[in-house]
């Protein structure tokens, strides 16, 4: 049986409209490696700081 972390990466979530917030999360390797453009993770989260939900991308 796999380990939970093994093929999992921790990366970092930050708000194009305001840098104060981030978040953190984990994306799996395997399937990232597999994709040839490689894209960058964007998700809407809540930013606390504007009390509202924006756009947050990884940050490498």
């Amino acid at each position: 049986m796999a380990k939970k972390a093994e093929h999992r990466e921790i990366i970092r979530l930050v708000c194009t409209e305001d840098p104060r917030s981030s978040y953190t999360t984990t994306k799996n390797k395997v399937n990232a490696q597999k994709k040839k453009n490689k894209e960058r993770l964007e998700l809407m989260k809540f930013n606390p700081f504007l009390n509202k939900h924006t756009l947050h991308r990884e940050k490498r």
